[in-house]
């Protein structure tokens, strides 16, 4: 599982390449891959949870981001290995 930490860096730019992120996002949900997206509060980007890949097949997949390849968002992935979880996210753990 990764944590995928998207903070700004070119807020100015983000309105502009917004449908582009929103329809990457879109994809990674439509390919199984993102379990959870949301903004990092106070507004200072988003956070993304990714599960079902490996770390190059990520990487790669990031630098797609309409936002990370203009520079509007520094990417930040760390690859968590769950250990315990609630009944409802036991799929999450290996």
């Amino acid at each position: 599982m990764f944590i995928i930490t998207l903070t700004f860096a070119d807020k100015s730019r983000a309105g502009a390449l917004m449908d582009g992120h929103n329809e990457w996002i879109q994809q990674g949900f439509a390919d199984g891959v993102f379990l959870l997206v949301g903004s990092l509060l106070p507004n200072s980007g988003g956070m993304i949870v990714a599960h079902n890949t490996s770390r190059e097949e990520l990487d790669a997949r990031v630098s797609d981001d309409p936002f990370v390849r203009e520079g509007v968002v520094q990417a930040r992935v760390d690859e968590v290995s769950p250990k315990r979880a609630d009944a409802r996210l036991q799929f999450l753990v290996a």
